[in-house]
């Protein structure tokens, strides 16, 4: 797959090569309920500074390694909205001066250190993640309270939308008898492995690990490109290892769940991403989360889900290779699971690269039942 592909330079400017930043600082000042506590992210001119990071104003966003990305709120247009959470807006806009369609998310500045850190990791890593399996990034500004970075847009959505129907399950469209047949496993194999790739990039050459790997926060586009998002709650690695509990708690690792049941947390590793990916690859084969639905409710209710029922299988109609694969993501002991090097090898994906797979095609036909599903034009 190539790589997203960058609007042209007119009203969109990016300088200087995006290399390492030094990830030892810690980056966020203690926070007060006070003004003066604020005084000291929000310059006399309307910048953000984080701290040995980036600076941020309406005009744009500079980082101390001397990339810069020039962007306003007058050069969009705004679209539709996508999404909208705690974490604030996500929508659909254009760039006027390049024509680009973008993905802009808008967070509210707060005088909140954990927003603050989050907002501060996700430009971090979106503008060192160059990289053909992770999403591209446009730039950022802060406007009215409100930090906007545009990244791009992957107009089929997340897997979850692409992938949740059952076997057989029929849908009309616009006169169209459609059969969903499950996915197909070259299609599969593709999907998994781009993700890997783009998990293996985080951790090879930025020493992070993604910690909320989910379908929600893998993307497609008609291009058939399949991509990785969502890095607000991703964590810089400390020789191999984390502690805090962040990140979608149904989708973590046996381990990551008992480090925040447990007191004196234990501290987990990248095979912590490897069960969530597994997981994912159970639930985007076979179009529903993987384990009983009411294990979704607490952590506690999926740790039981997890001491009381076998580990997930994917379906038989897909092969031992396939199935021996996700089997090495869901080992319950951290230190046996597979690690990425592993899983690209593996006879699942060795020859996954050199195979003329047909995204395309695939993402165009899943876009039909997303649509046939959203218009209640189900068959009875």
């Amino acid at each position: 797959m190539v790589g997203p592909a960058r609007p042209p330079s007119q009203g969109l400017k990016r300088v200087g090569k995006p290399v390492l930043g030094n990830s030892s600082h810690s980056g966020v000042p203690a926070f007060q309920t006070s003004f003066s506590s604020f005084s000291h992210i929000v310059d006399a001119s309307g910048s953000i500074n984080f701290k040995g990071k980036a600076s941020i104003n309406a005009s744009g966003v500079n980082f101390v390694n001397g990339a810069s990305f020039a962007v306003r709120m007058q050069d969009f247009k705004q679209l539709e909205e996508l999404g909208r959470g705690n974490y604030g807006t996500v929508k659909r806009v254009l760039h006027m001066p390049t024509s680009v369609e973008m993905a802009m998310k808008q967070i509210r500045v707060e005088l909140e250190s954990a927003k603050f850190k989050t907002i501060e990791m996700e430009l971090e890593i979106l503008h060192r993640a160059v990289a053909p399996s992770i999403i591209g990034f446009f730039g950022a500004f802060y406007d009215e309270g409100c930090v906007h970075y545009c990244v791009e847009y992957m107009d089929a959505g997340s897997l979850d939308t692409l992938t949740a129907f059952d076997i057989d399950e029929r849908f009309e469209l616009l006169g169209e008898s459609l059969i969903w047949e499950g996915l197909p496993e070259e299609v599969l194999a593709r999907t998994v492995g781009s993700t890997v790739r783009g998990l293996k990039f985080l951790k090879d050459e930025l020493e992070v690990i993604h910690r909320d790997v989910k379908p929600t926060n893998i993307l497609a586009n008609t291009r058939g490109e399949i991509k990785l998002c969502d890095f607000g709650v991703s964590g810089q690695l400390q020789k191999s290892l984390a502690l805090t509990i962040v990140g979608c708690q149904t989708y973590m690792a046996p381990e990551r769940i008992e480090s925040g049941l447990q007191p004196g947390n234990v501290a987990y590793g990248v095979s912590s991403d490897v069960w969530s990916l597994g997981l994912s690859t159970l639930e985007i084969a076979m179009g529903k989360y993987p384990y009983p639905v009411d294990s979704r409710g607490s952590a506690m209710a999926y740790m039981t889900a997890l001491i009381n029922g076998d580990v997930p299988a994917l379906p038989e109609r897909y092969s031992s290779a396939a199935r021996a694969w996700v089997s090495r993501c869901l080992v319950t002991n951290p230190d046996e699971r597979a690690n990425y090097a592993e899983l690209l090898v593996h006879p699942f994906l060795a020859e996954e690269m050199s195979k003329k797979v047909d995204m395309i095609g695939w993402v165009a036909t899943a876009l039909k039942f997303k649509a046939a599903k959203a218009l209640r034009g189900k068959i009875p």
